[in-house]
């Protein structure tokens, strides 16, 4: 009988609950004049909120009549709207360390660039119509008289990205027939795209050569036939093999497939136009340097070690580059009118050599200093060590950022962080909150710190992370 009582008891009180929550217009009532947002989405953020609170008095949670008033819900509403009405696509502070990183966007592009966006965007353009002759035009025309004077190559193309330049140029020149890699080469690039899979798609037949570690001009030679197709060398940009290692020089590559009447692939990856050795990098084969080599094809990517937007770039001897336009599947692949606005401004500006390592965000990043990096650490320190005093532990320290993208895999380069160790709440909430909030922060956690490494920090960005690490140490503290 007690069980009876009981179980009416908590019926009555949950239907008690369930008569409070407001109407939808009611609600729409309390809020008339006060929001600035299409009806429609306040109407699905209001039927939102009281859905959860319906659901939570079924479910037996813990919800009492206050929580059910005006004013409990409506700042509840609000806070749902903001995140509503937030673009989902938005810009976060890179405090990684990651040059080139992939999740974050890869390559941020110079205000030059970001004008020509701005401009093509805003009005028409002559995308496919030629202003010489008054006829249509070709979009690649755009760039590629500009590729082929900063490379030496005798043609170019450009496409959506790397994996389809590759993809095009293997289907092109070799379906159906055979393509000689080193086994030392099949690389798994970002996403889980494998060299051998985007080969298998084209219509290639893969044809492996070598040993993992080791592979040499003889395994190349006894690998060709009649059903060759070409000779591809892929830059294992991603990845480096050391100890008893050897690989074909592509000058052999080329001497080699020479003497076959065969063309040469290369794939560069994250191909670059400047020697970055003088910045305490490792020697990488710049795009010039391929070209000259006498390679037929190269392709590589445009937001990587470029410094440009997201764009496979394919150069080579006009012959076969011809050939590629000529492909249907180029139809597919083809870049749009923002991907040329920034590849043509990023291009430009590649021929002040003497500024690029300013000009070029990407680049400057690459090439600064410890000590550059050390000035805007302490710009931050001084903002915050006082402000944060009670809620954390605030120092500069050494880290090594990593240029990313794929490149450059061992790489470190030396560098600055402003390190925070809470003494209130814990350095993982502290990273989420700084993750979900409205001016996204992404740092990394290191011996129970959130690092901030000042190298991909921009000057503009020092007062805007100063005034998120507040705000999260007061969030993170609640």
């Amino acid at each position: 009988m007690s069980d009876v009582k009981k179980t009416g008891k908590a019926g009555s009180v949950k239907n008690d609950l369930l008569r409070a929550i407001p109407k939808v217009d009611e609600f729409l009532g309390w809020i008339e004049g006060t929001v600035e947002a299409p009806l429609s989405m306040v109407k699905s953020v209001v039927r939102e909120l009281l859905e959860e609170r319906r659901q939570a008095i079924l479910a037996d949670k813990p919800i009492r009549l206050a929580d059910l008033a005006r004013g409990v819900l409506e700042p509840v509403f609000e806070q749902k709207l903001t995140r509503k009405m937030a673009p989902n696509f938005r810009t976060v502070i890179n405090g990684t360390g990651v040059v080139v990183h992939t999740n974050l966007g890869r390559s941020p592009l110079p205000e030059s660039a970001m004008e020509m966006l701005l401009q093509v965007g805003s009005r028409y353009s002559n995308l496919e119509f030629d202003l010489e002759t008054g006829k249509r035009g070709s979009r690649y025309s755009l760039v590629e008289d500009l590729l082929c004077e900063l490379t030496g190559a005798e043609a170019a193309l450009v496409v959506n990205n790397n994996a389809a330049a590759v993809l095009l140029v293997l289907e092109t020149m070799a379906a159906g027939r055979e393509v000689v890699v080193s086994r030392g080469q099949l690389v798994e690039i970002g996403g889980s795209f494998r060299i051998p899979d985007v080969m298998e798609k084209s219509g290639a037949i893969l044809v492996e050569v070598g040993a993992t570690n080791r592979t040499h001009p003889r395994d190349y030679q006894a690998a060709i036939n009649d059903n060759t197709a070409m000779l591809l060398k892929v830059h294992t940009s991603n990845f480096k093999v050391i100890g008893f290692t050897s690989e074909v020089p592509v000058e052999d590559l080329v001497k080699l497939a020479g003497e076959h009447s065969l063309p040469v692939m290369e794939d560069l990856g994250s191909g670059c136009f400047v020697d970055l050795s003088r910045f305490g990098l490792a020697k990488e084969p710049t795009v010039q340097e391929v070209v000259a080599s006498g390679v037929d094809v190269v392709t590589f990517s445009g937001d990587k070690l470029l410094g440009g937007p997201q764009a496979g770039i394919i150069l080579g001897k006009r012959r076969y580059i011809d050939k590629i336009k000529k492909n249907p599947i180029n139809r597919a692949l083809r870049i749009d009118k923002f991907t040329l606005a920034g590849l043509e401004a990023i291009l430009r500006l590649y021929f002040d050599e003497e500024n690029i390592f300013s000009t070029i965000p990407t680049l400057a990043m690459l090439s600064q200093s410890r000590e550059t990096i050390d000035r805007r650490a302490k710009r931050l320190l001084r903002r915050i060590q006082k402000p944060l005093a009670e809620y954390c532990r605030v120092t500069v320290v050494d880290v090594e950022s990593r240029v990313g993208g794929g490149a450059l895999p061992e790489q470190g380069l030396a560098s600055r962080a402003v390190a925070l160790a809470p003494v209130v709440g814990t350095v993982s909430k502290l990273e989420k909150v700084l993750r979900g909030a409205s001016q996204a922060v992404i740092g990394r956690i290191e011996d129970d710190r959130f690092l901030l490494d000042m190298r991909t920090v921009a000057d503009g960005e020092v007062a805007d992370l100063a005034r998120c690490l507040g705000d999260a140490f007061l969030e993170a503290k609640e």
